[in-house]
């Protein structure tokens, strides 16, 4: 399994390196207010890539942190509901309890 998870970085490198190399030629990039950039394509694709990943990490990261914060409270509220009447639980009886008849 190791040797297998190494072959595929390794053919993943080479086919991206394959297309780091192919890609050489240089574009100009037409920005706002007159200004251009120019540079090999390949800059120009891992540089739209690496802005895609932040702001995509950026839009999700207070998802994440909010189901955080969730996890962690339902699991102080499921300790302290489990603890809550552990020396008397004679107090309040199984809501699932059906041997009363009723």
């Amino acid at each position: 399994m190791k040797y297998l998870m190494w072959l595929l970085n390794a053919a993943i490198f080479f086919v991206l390196f394959a297309f780091a190399l192919n890609n050489q030629e240089s574009v100009t990039l037409h920005l706002f207010f007159g200004a251009s950039w120019q540079a090999p394509l390949v800059l120009v694709i891992l540089v739209a890539l690496v802005a895609g990943v932040f702001l995509g990490v950026a839009v999700m990261l207070p998802l994440w942190l909010r189901a955080k914060k969730v996890r962690r409270q339902a699991a102080t509220n499921s300790v302290l509901a489990s603890t809550a009447f552990d020396a008397d639980s004679t107090l309040l009886p199984d809501p699932n309890d059906r041997r009363h008849g009723l």
